[in-house]
Order: structure tokens, then sequence, then C-alpha cells
């Protein structure tokens, strides 16, 4: 509303300096353009372009860059110098990506360390509790003496 009023001064505007950028777009698209800068491919297409850059100016009647190439050095040093920032820029996002997932890696160790635990003393309470059990064995040979001491005694109260 204030805007609107012609008896107000303006408020001056805030003048950005930086450039606005997303941060996550720039960083997927240094990874991109670092994974493409260590293949074979690229390997390829520079040496092609070097190549055909020095045939042309080397054997062509129309050099642009003709014999030291400096132009080409210009080249190469510019396109040096923005890889080695996006290269180190991918670097730390992949850092980071690897810190998380170490975290993650640290905390389910943690809980498989605790579940195995809990595992093996439950493992060793069924054990304690079935070394008190009576075994097979054991009540066949009691149920044996049973037998023969009834056998000795029905003998005994029949005569």
């Amino acid at each position: 509303m204030a805007a609107d009023r012609l008896d107000l001064p303006r408020q001056p505007r805030a003048v950005r300096l930086r450039p606005h950028y997303d941060p996550e777009a720039f960083g997927r698209l240094s990874e991109r353009i670092a994974r493409f800068l260590g293949t074979a491919r690229f390997l390829v297409y520079m040496t092609a372009f070097i190549t055909i850059w020095i045939g042309w100016n080397a054997l062509s009647p129309w050099k642009f860059d003709p014999y030291p190439f400096i132009f080409l050095t210009l080249v190469l040093s510019l396109q040096a110098s923005y890889a080695a920032p996006l290269i180190l820029l991918a670097q730390n996002r992949q850092a980071d990506r690897d810190r998380v997932q170490g975290e993650e890696d640290r905390l389910s160790a943690e809980r498989n360390r605790a579940e195995i635990e809990y595992l093996t003393r439950e493992i060793a309470s069924i054990r304690l509790a079935l070394s008190e059990l009576a075994t097979r064995d054991y009540l066949r040979s009691e149920l044996q003496h049973v037998v023969e001491e009834l056998c000795e005694r029905v003998p005994e109260s029949r005569s």
C-alpha cells in the first residue's frame, strides 16, 4: 500500500551483488561434468580436438593460431582451470555422501551387535533351561529302575 502513496518516499531496493543459484543443481551438474572428464570418451574427444586444431593450423592456408599455438594453450588452460574446481566440488559432495553412509553403516552395525548379543543371551538361557530337563536316556534308565523295583516287590507280595 505504501508504494501506491505519492506523499511517501519509496524504499530503496536491495541490490544483489551475488548471483543466485541452486547449490544442489550446480553440484549435480559438476558431478556430471567431473564424471565425463574421467572417461575415455573425453580423452578421445580432447585428442581429436587438439589433433584437428594443430592439423588445421599447421597445414591449412587459413591459420587462426600459428605454430606456437598460443590460443590452443589458452583454451586448454581455461578448460583445466574450470575442470579442477568442478572435480574438487564433485569429490567434496562424494565425501559428504560417504560420511553419511558411514554413519548409517555404524548405526546399523550397532543395532546388529545389540541384536546378536540379545540372541546370544537367549540361546544361553535356553541351554541352561535344557540342561535342567531330563533327557530321554535318563528317563528310560529311571523307568527301568522303577520297573525292576516293582518286579522285585511283586513276587514278594504274592508269596
